[in-house]
Parts: C-alpha cells; structure tokens; sequence
C-alpha cells in the first residue's frame, strides 16, 4: 500500500470512529442512571457487547469509505457516495444524542428509520463503485435493524 492509500485509509477510518466517539460522549452517562431504569427486550445484549461491535462497525465503515475513496474523489458516483455516508454518519451519532442525551427513544426511533435508509442508500451508492465496499456495509446495516428493534421495543415496553 502506498503512503497516500494508508493516509486516506487513516483518514476514512479516523472519520467513522469519530462518529462512535461524538455518541458515546452522550451514552457513558446516561448508561448507570436513566438507562438502566428502562424496561428492555428480552434480546437487549448485555451491555459490555455495543462497544466492540460499534468500533468493529466504525472499522469496516472506515475501510468501505477507503474502496470508494480510492476509486477517485472526482467522480460524480463518487461524490454522490460520500456525500450518504457523510449523511449516516451524521445519523449515527445524532441517535445517540437523541436516545441517550435528550432521553428521548419516539424520537430516536424516527432517527434511526432515518439512519436504515441513509445506510442502504450508501450501499446502493457504494455498490456501484466497489462491490467489497458494499459488502462490507452488510454488517452495519443488520446490525442498526437489530438497533431499531431494540429501540422501538423501548418505546413499546416504556
């Protein structure tokens, strides 16, 4: 790999994982006390689980950015790529602002239907330029359906 391809790789995956550090700002705290007072499903995971899930999510989000970068940043497809990623990534973390911060699951519900169709929308998008990047996205996107089902069964069960 040339210095210029681990650089944007750096760059792709820094980005991702920064999305995971603006949410967790907002759950760390919440966790111990409004959190924990919720009724949860019965598959709620135990909570030792979201971290290395997310960071392994922001990982692979990173390296799927990185395939689509490296096809060139010129490119209309490329653009129109980037431009839904940036968007779900702004999602992502905005659901955590919403559930954990504003302790408000109705409307984190709302945003993470939101944060599903920004997702495949950048899988379609990433599709089109790098097949591994799509791939890649698999995992993310089952992961945030799980996500909402948990959260709309917080909204159900609270």
């Amino acid at each position: 790999m040339k210095l210029n391809e681990f650089v944007k790789l750096a760059i792709a995956v820094v980005m991702s994982e920064l999305a995971g550090v603006v949410g967790s700002i907002f759950t760390i705290s919440a966790i111990p006390t409004w959190y924990a007072a919720l009724i949860k499903p019965a598959l709620n995971p135990p909570g030792w689980v979201f971290g290395p899930v997310w960071t392994i999510l922001y990982l692979l989000m990173g390296i799927a950015a990185f395939l689509v970068w490296k096809k060139g940043s010129r490119q209309r497809e490329v653009k129109i790529a980037f431009l839904l990623f940036g968007v779900q990534l702004v999602l992502n973390a905005l659901w955590s602002i919403v559930f954990f911060g504003l302790h408000n699951p109705f409307l984190a519900l709302v945003n993470i239907i939101l944060l599903w169709l920004a997702i495949a929308g950048t899988m379609i998008a990433f599709f089109k330029i790098s097949r591994p990047a799509f791939y890649l996205l698999l995992p993310y996107i089952l992961w945030v359906s799980f996500a909402a089902y948990l959260n709309l069964a917080i909204v159900i069960l609270n």
